[in-house]
């Protein structure tokens, strides 16, 4: 940690300890405490929680072009304190192994390019690295007041532009300042400042204006490789959220994310579910977002700009549903229109749209049509899931440089996901497999580099995952 860091976490810890503020929470007060000691308090009351991991994962592209495969085991321990006088500080760390893969490093004979999916087990910053693989992750205070907190420190956001998006070993990490406020029925407001993040598939942490481009960020309209990875210039990023459920079948939201320098990206969500039955209901889901730049999209140079200022964007997505205790099924549709690219960086999380299927997204394209249906079913007490999907994505030609950043032709999309949880003495126990297959919708002959790892592929996960 820099020393920096280490200071400020200090300050503000001195500033709690020595601050009794208002507010009722579930806390360990001066009388409860009475007589014993603060290492018992930690000890007894606090909680911690440990997690065990093992990843497999396999691509097979067409016969020209090369697979990868990866096998990875992690572990992982943690903290959480009781509340005391209001505060409560927690922290987790997680390393990996990888036990048997592919060269990671090797880069395809025809295309160039290396492993898409594999090296994310790991770190995709350094692919040969099998060693070296562990993270401070949480490492939080965290001050409570009556159904509120605020907290500061690394800690694990879910919003619809930052969050874990889990689907590897672990998941992305933010550094900053976050609060809730719950005071107030069906209303939550929460928000925070984020100045450091550790994505998905690396192990390092980085300043914000750094995290632009770790992942391969694809080519811009002139046809040339984006050059703004290293170039960007952003002090960090501001996140509001406004939930409101004014009826119990109600829910709408409201977001915006101000990425200092570069973009401002905001969205309204409303999803309704409507009774016609006993345990029946309809879901109907629509939400817009739309993107502009800010000043000079992150570096004066165009060349080194990660969204052109005069750029803007709108998507739009929505959802038709019908729900029941077991059985899920619903038709999504999402647009992004002809003005310019949806972009969010890959390294902050997956993109909130309905139409989602894990393994492929729509950033960085524009004049964009995806409609996927969805059947998912449940038994056993829901420790059973499974379910199967169907997308249709038609994008601009891979040659539209301006509407297409990374190059992937349209798509048909089938995944099969299966889900069990363990019960009695292997609780805690689950299991995972997704099964992807993915197939290029027109007859076009295309160059490798735009089939291999995109389109054409079949790729397996089957994850085993222990919590305690």
């Amino acid at each position: 940690m820099k020393i920096s860091n280490a200071f400020y976490l200090i300050s503000i810890l001195m500033g709690l300890l020595v601050s009794d503020a208002f507010g009722q929470v579930d806390t360990l007060s001066s009388e409860k405490m009475d007589g014993i000691s603060l290492n018992e308090n930690l000890l007894k009351q606090g909680k911690f929680h440990a997690h065990v991991r093992s990843y497999f994962m396999s691509t097979d592209n067409e016969k020209s072009l090369t697979d990868y495969y990866a096998l990875a085991i992690g572990a992982g321990i943690g903290y959480e304190s009781p509340v005391i006088h209001h505060f409560q500080f927690g922290l987790t760390g997680f390393f990996i192994f990888n036990i048997n893969s592919s060269d990671l490093s090797k880069l395809d004979p025809l295309t160039k390019t290396g492993s898409r999916y594999e090296v994310g087990l790991f770190d995709l910053t350094n692919p040969s690295n099998k060693n070296d693989l562990d993270r401070l992750e949480d490492l939080f205070i965290r001050y409570k007041f009556r159904k509120s907190k605020i907290e500061f420190g690394r800690f694990e956001l879910n919003t619809p532009f930052i969050n874990r998006q889990d689907g590897r070993m672990r998941g992305t990490i933010e550094e900053g300042i976050w609060g809730e406020w719950n005071e107030w029925k069906m209303v939550k407001i929460e928000g925070g400042w984020i100045r450091r993040i550790s994505p998905r598939s690396t192990v390092k942490w980085y300043d914000v204006a750094d995290s632009y481009g770790i992942y391969p960020s694809g080519i811009n309209e002139y046809g040339m490789k984006s050059d703004y990875a290293g170039y960007t210039k952003s002090t960090g990023i501001g996140i509001v959220g406004l939930t409101m459920q004014p009826k119990a079948n109600l829910k709408i939201q409201w977001w915006n994310q101000f990425a200092e320098n570069v973009f401002n990206t905001s969205m309204i969500r409303a999803d309704y579910n409507l009774p016609v039955a006993k345990d029946v209901k309809l879901q109907y889901g629509f939400m817009f977002i739309h993107q502009e730049g800010l000043k000079n999209g992150g570096n004066s140079n165009p060349m080194h700009a990660y969204f052109g200022k005069d750029n803007y964007s709108n998507a739009y997505s929505a959802r038709f549903g019908y729900l029941t205790k077991k059985l899920d099924v619903s038709i999504n549709y999402t647009h992004v229109s002809a003005e310019g690219q949806f972009l969010m960086p890959r390294e902050w999380g997956r993109e909130p749209f309905y139409t989602f299927m894990p393994r492929e997204r729509i950033e960085g394209t524009s004049q964009v049509n995806a409609l996927n249906t969805r059947l998912a079913y449940q038994l056993l007490d829901g420790r059973l899931k499974t379910g199967i999907s169907y997308g249709w994505t038609k994008l601009p030609s891979v040659m539209n440089f301006a509407q297409n950043k990374y190059g992937i032709p349209s798509y048909h999309q089938i995944n099969w996901d299966l889900n069990y949880s363990f019960d009695h003495y292997f609780k805690g126990l689950s299991m995972q497999i997704l099964v992807v297959y993915k197939k290029q919708m027109d007859a076009l002959e295309l160059q490798p580099k735009y089939t291999f790892n995109k389109v054409n592929m079949l790729h397996f996960n089957w994850v085993v995952d222990y919590a305690f």
